[in-house]
């Protein structure tokens, strides 16, 4: 069995998981997302849910990861002394590498982009254009230096990787956010933007679409059920309290998810007051990848010389958003083919890092038919059912006082605390319904 890494800080441990939740999702779903239903009003339902909904999972996940410290397969092969467990463990570790392929696309446009700004820096038009223009060579390249760039972190281990660079990047994430926000409000049309996101619309606070919209929001923010969680648990100290821990895990995602928006939506009215259309033909607000290609490279081309290095700082701030999240991805894998199969760690993270970019390749190529499917398939289907497996396994599966006794090591009074009184029964009963309603409700609308 190969000596396993841990966390050398709390700090380090909530940096890590925060950036593995806060991903592109955050900064470019979650802002026209809040803008379209209802401001203010989808931030409260949103703030909830995350609690109510994904926090408790989130825990699930840890407590696992850290009774079992082991990866994904082994961790819920152990808990439920069954095949169904170690087989679970096996599409976690499929959907994670697939949810990586199709990421690594996205987040190598963004470096392509961050790249391009240089390039205009310097007068390089013809780069520039590449740069920009979308091919399949332009793809696969990005994609490729992308996950280098992931590996690079990865085989660093735990503490040495995973734990220094997420102590690094997060707070050069917040520091870029915070400074892109107060530029951004100082332009004429921001106070709009401000207004469309934090003034709130409670007459739709009950709407099914708003709730469906922040549940589903919550859930996959977090990045839940597909082992980011687990594996980072099984890294815990036996000294931290685990509820505090996740807590803290569950606010940093939510206020960068918030910090996003402050920074999004006021841009885009910008945008509009600088003649850039930020309105679908159908009245809703543009997002996605439309928003980040299109929109604010015209609202970036629209501020001058200055646009340039905002264009910059704004696509160094996706990069970064981007390899918070893959390292946690890459890492679930890594976990398994180190500590099942006894391979060496460096050679696992790049046999696996080669395998993910091979199918990149081959979606990139297939763009039109597999990209999009590939999204469907992990993140509207497997994600949730994930999700909902491991609340069985918590809630019906593994026995009550090994849970109780893994919650003590950081807490001696765990049994007499609130999260005692209410989690066990909450992730049994509650969650899996709320979990069935939003996976039935996303796949029938």
């Amino acid at each position: 069995m190969n000596s396993r890494g841990e966390f050398s800080s709390r700090i380090g441990f909530i940096l890590a998981a925060a950036g593995s939740a806060v991903g592109l999702g955050n900064i470019w779903g979650f802002p026209t997302q809040v803008a379209s239903n209802g401001g203010a009003a989808f931030v409260l339902v949103y703030i909830i849910l995350a609690f109510v909904l994904a926090y408790p999972v989130l825990m699930a996940e840890l407590i696992i990861g850290r009774a079992t410290r082991s990866n994904m397969v082994d961790a819920l092969g152990q808990i439920s002394g069954s095949k169904v467990g170690r087989a679970t463990g096996i599409w976690g570790f499929i959907t994670v590498s697939l949810i990586l392929a199709f990421y690594s696309l996205v987040a190598g446009w963004m470096l392509a982009y961050f790249l391009q700004t240089l390039s205009s820096m310097a007068g390089l038009t013809v780069v520039s254009d590449w740069l920009t223009a979308p091919s399949q060579t332009r793809d696969i390249i990005f994609c490729g230096v992308f996950l280098s760039l992931t590996a690079g972190i990865v085989t660093g281990g735990v503490s040495k990787g995973i734990e220094r660079w997420s102590v690094r990047l997060m707070p050069t994430l917040v520091i870029i956010v915070l400074l892109l926000i107060g530029y951004v409000s100082m332009q004429d049309g921001a106070v709009e933007g401000w207004k469309a996101y934090l003034v709130p619309d409670f007459s739709r606070i009950m709407e099914p679409s708003l709730l469906i919209s922040a549940m589903g929001q919550a859930f996959f923010s977090m990045s839940l059920g597909v082992g980011t969680m687990l594996v980072y648990g099984s890294y815990v100290s036996k000294k931290e309290n685990l509820p505090a821990l996740g807590a803290y895990v569950a606010l940093v995602d939510i206020g960068v998810a918030i910090l996003a928006g402050m920074l999004i939506i006021p841009a885009m009215y910008v945008a509009l007051h600088n003649g850039v259309q930020i309105f679908s033909e159908s009245g809703a607000l543009i997002e996605g990848d439309s928003l980040i290609f299109t929109v604010l490279p015209a609202l970036f081309d629209s501020m001058g010389v200055i646009g340039v290095f905002v264009a910059c700082a704004f696509f160094a701030l996706m990069v970064i958003a981007a390899l918070t999240s893959s390292i946690s991805m890459l890492e679930v894998p890594v976990a398994y083919v180190v500590e099942s199969k006894g391979v060496g760690r460096k050679r696992a993270v790049w046999l696996l890092t080669l395998s993910v970019f091979i199918i990149s390749s081959v979606i990139a190529i297939n763009m039109a038919e597999l990209f999009g499917l590939v999204i469907m398939l992990t993140t509207k289907y497997s994600q949730p059912l994930l999700g909902l497996v491991l609340c069985i396994f918590v809630g019906w599966v593994w026995r009550r006082d090994a849970i109780l006794a893994e919650l003590k090591h950081g807490n001696e009074g765990a049994e007499h605390g609130l999260f005692w009184k209410i989690w066990p029964w909450y992730v049994k009963f509650v969650c899996p319904v709320i979990i069935i309603i939003m996976f039935y409700r996303s796949v029938a609308l």
